[in-house]
């Protein structure tokens, strides 16, 4: 099982990135894909998740949206309204495994 995270980056507040997360190695149809996140001297934190139906924490719900294209074994998570709390490194997720993430860095 591998994921490829990519898309992070510096933003300002208020602004938007689309983050990716790639997977092989197993049967990805419909198959539950969650994104968390971490930020320095923080826990983990649970954002989006996505089978047939999705679900959103509720500190991110209404700005951000996960979605898939199962042809390109893709999950993505297109973030809105970016707002300095959401700085961490984020990662997708199936069972026990995670990519190596990608860094999300909202600050003017």
């Amino acid at each position: 099982v591998q994921f490829v995270e990519s898309g992070g980056g510096l933003v300002q507040p208020g602004g938007s990135l689309r983050l990716s997360c790639t997977a092989s190695g197993f049967p990805f149809d419909y198959v539950l894909i969650r994104w968390y996140r971490q930020a320095p001297g923080k826990l983990r934190e649970f954002v989006a998740q996505i089978d047939t139906r999705t679900e959103y924490a509720e500190s991110v719900k209404g700005r951000f949206l996960i979605s898939r294209d199962n042809v390109k074994n893709t999950v993505y998570l297109q973030m809105n309204n970016l707002k300095p709390e959401d700085t961490a490194v984020y990662y997708c997720n199936y069972l026990t495994y995670r990519g190596q993430g990608t860094q999300v860095t909202v600050s003017s």
